[in-house]
C-alpha cells in the first residue's frame, strides 16, 4: 500500500490532476484521491493542496519524492522485472513521436501481426528513460543525448543528421531558424554546434509537428531530423545537411529484458529493421 502511495504521489507531480494520474493507472479518481489520503496518514504530512483545476504538492511532497524518486523507480522495475510475461500479456514501448512518424510506422503495423499484444506510447525522451526504469515501459526508443548515470542498456541504433529546410533568404534575419526546444537536456548539446555554423535559433517549439507545419509554410530555415523531411512534401527533398549536426537514436531497455523470449524478438526485429535503413534524403 505505501508503494501504491508513493507511486501515485510521483504521478500527480508530473501529471497535475487526480484525473490524468486516474487514467494512467486505470482507475477511479477517488481511488486516486484515497491513496493519496491513505499515504498522508501514514506519513502524518500534508502531500498535495488544490490549486485551481489542478493538484500543488505541498514543499513536503516534493522533499519526499526528491529523496524517494530513484529508489521508487527502481523498487518498480524489480517487481517489473518478476512478472511474468506470457505471450498474452501487454508488451508496452515507449517511443519517441517523431522516430515513430518516420521510421517506425511501417514496422510496428507489420510487428502488431506477430504480436498482436505489443502497446506503444509516445513521450518525450527523458519520460521514456523513467518508464523504462520504472518497468512501465519494456523498451523504449528515444532521439537526443542520454544523462549520464541513466542506468539502463542503451544499443545506438542510428545517428541521425539534421536538416535545413528552406531558405534563409525567405523571412527573417538571416541566419536565424526555427528549431525543436533546445532547452531540453537531451537537446542542449545541439546549442554549441548550431552556434559555430554561424546559426541563431529564432524560435524553439516543443512540437516537430509544429515545425514541420512551418516548414510547409514556407517560414524557413527550419531544423529538422532527416527522419521527418518526406512528410514535409517538396520542400523536404531540397533541404540541406548541417554539417556535423545530428541526434543518437538508441534503444534502452533493462538488462533483464533481455531474458524475456518476447522482448528479446523485438529488440532483434528493432536491430535489424534500423541497420537496413538508408537515407531518406537525396
Amino acid at each position: 500500500m505505501l508503494l501504491e502511495g508513493l507511486d501515485t504521489l510521483f504521478l500527480l507531480a508530473t501529471e497535475g490532476t487526480m484525473g490524468k494520474v486516474a487514467s494512467r493507472l486505470y482507475i477511479s479518481q477517488s481511488a486516486v484521491s484515497k491513496r493519496i489520503s491513505q499515504l498522508e496518514q501514514r506519513l502524518g504530512k500534508k502531500l498535495i493542496e488544490p490549486d485551481g483545476r489542478q493538484i500543488r504538492l505541498t514543499p513536503q511532497a516534493h522533499e519526499l519524492l526528491t529523496r524517494l524518486a530513484p529508489t521508487l523507480a527502481e523498487m518498480k522495475g524489480l517487481l517489473a522485472d518478476s512478472q511474468t510475461l506470457t505471450d498474452a500479456h501487454p508488451l508496452p514501448v515507449a517511443c519517441s513521436e517523431t522516430l515513430l512518424a518516420g521510421y517506425l510506422a511501417p514496422f510496428m503495423a507489420d510487428y502488431l501481426r506477430q504480436d498482436p499484444y505489443l502497446q506503444i506510447s509516445t513521450h518525450h525522451t527523458p519520460v521514456i528513460l523513467a518508464r523504462v526504469r520504472a518497468g512501465e515501459a519494456l523498451l523504449g526508443i528515444c532521439a537526443g543525448r542520454l544523462p549520464p548515470g541513466h542506468g539502463l542498456h542503451a544499443e545506438l541504433l542510428r545517428d541521425e543528421p539534421f536538416y535545413l529546410v528552406g531558405n534563409e533568404e525567405e523571412r527573417g534575419p538571416a541566419a536565424s531558424l526555427f528549431t525543436m526546444d533546445l532547452d531540453n537536456p537531451v537537446n542542449r548539446y545541439l546549442v554549441a554546434p548550431l552556434a559555430e555554423l554561424g546559426l541563431t535559433p529564432r524560435m524553439q517549439l516543443d512540437s516537430y509537428l509544429a515545425l514541420i507545419e512551418l516548414a510547409k509554410a514556407g517560414m524557413g530555415p527550419v531544423m529538422l531530423p532527416e527522419g521527418l523531411l518526406a512528410l514535409v512534401g517538396e520542400q523536404g527533398k531540397q533541404a540541406r545537411p548541417l554539417p556535423g549536426i545530428s541526434r543518437p537514436i538508441h534503444l534502452i531497455y533493462r538488462p533483464s529484458s533481455l531474458k524475456r523470449d518476447r522482448a528479446s524478438r523485438l529488440i532483434q526485429a528493432l536491430t535489424r529493421h534500423f541497420a537496413r535503413l538508408r537515407p531518406l534524403s537525396g
